[in-house]
C-alpha cells in the first residue's frame, strides 16, 4: 500500500512515517519544511499545501492520504486567526487533489478542540456543536469535517476523521504544555499554568499512531465516520506540572493564573466508538 502523509515533519507525522516504513508501507512524506529525522526526510516532498500549483505537483499515486498537516496551536491561532484560513485552504487543496487524482480514501486529523467548553464529564463523538466553537482553530477544523464529510457525499471520496487530543511524546519539540513543563524544570525556572482546574486527555504518540494504523488498515469497516484517538482519562494540568517537577527534581514554582482565551478547560474523550470499530486500545496511561 502507498500512504502519502502531509504534515510528516510534525511530531504525529514523523512517528507515523517511522512506523510505516518499518512496517513496509510505500510512504510519501509531504511538508514545506524538512525533518531531522533521515528515515523520513529521505521519503518526504516539499510543498507548501496552501498554494494548489504545489500541491498538484505531488505524486498522484497514492491509495490512501493522511491528512496531518495544520497550524495547530490554539493560543496562537487566537493571535493570528489568518492561520485558521490556512488550516482550511490545505484542506480544500488537498480534497480537490484526491478529487482531480482520483485518489479515493483519505484520514483527516482533527481535535477534541471541536467539542468547545461544556463541562460535560466525557465526550462521544455525536457532540461537536457549532455554537460551543470556542477559538479559530476550533472553527478551522470544525469546518475542515464540514468539507471532507462533503466530498465523501459529492465524489464519492470516502474519509475517516480522527479526533485527536493533547498528543505528547517522541520529536515533540514545540511549546507544547507536556514538553514546555519538561524544558521549565529541567531548568529550574518557574513553571505557569493556564487554568488551575484545567483537566484534558493526554494521548501519548505511539497510542495515537496505533489509531491512525489501525484506521488504515480497517479503513473499509470503519469509513465515513469520525473517532476519538485519547487515552480516555483525564489529568489536571497542576498535576502533571507536580508530576514532572517531581520526575525531574525540580526546584521550579508552580504559578496558576487564569486559562487563555479561547482554549478548552476540561476534555475527557469517550473512546469506547474507536475501541469497537478500530480494535483502538491505547497502552500507555498518563
Amino acid at each position: 500500500m502507498k500512504i502519502l502523509v502531509t504534515g510528516a515533519a510534525g511530531t504525529i507525522g514523523t512517528r507515523l512515517c517511522e512506523v510505516l516504513r518499518q512496517e513496509g508501507a510505500e510512504v510519501i512524506g509531504v511538508d514545506r519544511g524538512p525533518t531531522k529525522w533521515p528515515a523520513v526526510d529521505s521519503v518526504s516532498h516539499r510543498a507548501d499545501l496552501r498554494y494548489m500549483d504545489q500541491v498538484m505537483s505531488l505524486p498522484a499515486d497514492a491509495d490512501i492520504i493522511v491528512h496531518l498537516a495544520a497550524n495547530a496551536r490554539v493560543h496562537e491561532l487566537v493571535q493570528h486567526p489568518e492561520k485558521a484560513l490556512e488550516n482550511l485552504i490545505t484542506v480544500f487543496n488537498i480534497l480537490e487533489f484526491a478529487r482531480q487524482k482520483g485518489i479515493k480514501k483519505i484520514i483527516f486529523s482533527s481535535s477534541r478542540e471541536t467539542y468547545g467548553n461544556t463541562g460535560k464529564k466525557s465526550y462521544t463523538e455525536d457532540m461537536v456543536r457549532i455554537e460551543n466553537c470556542e477559538s479559530p482553530y476550533t472553527a478551522s477544523k470544525i469546518a475542515g469535517e464540514a468539507l471532507v464529510e462533503s466530498y465523501g457525499r459529492c465524489y464519492d471520496i470516502d474519509f475517516v476523521i480522527l479526533r485527536f487530543s493533547n498528543v505528547y511524546g517522541m520529536y515533540d519539540r514545540s511549546v507544547r504544555v507536556v514538553p514546555n513543563f519538561f524544558r521549565q524544570a529541567r531548568a529550574n525556572e518557574p513553571m505557569t499554568v493556564y487554568g488551575q482546574n484545567k483537566c484534558l486527555d493526554f494521548t501519548y504518540i505511539d497510542d495515537a499512531v496505533t489509531g491512525i494504523r489501525a484506521a488504515i488498515e480497517k479503513f473499509d469497516g470503519a469509513k465515513n465516520d469520525v473517532y476519538n484517538i485519547a487515552c480516555g482519562k483525564g489529568t489536571t494540568l497542576m498535576h502533571l506540572a507536580e508530576r514532572i517537577k517531581e520526575l525531574t527534581g525540580s526546584s521550579s514554582s508552580i504559578e496558576a493564573v487564569d486559562s487563555r482565551r479561547g482554549e478548552i478547560t476540561r476534555y475527557v474523550a469517550n473512546i469506547r466508538k474507536a475501541r469497537r470499530v478500530l480494535g483502538y486500545i491505547p497502552k500507555v496511561p498518563f
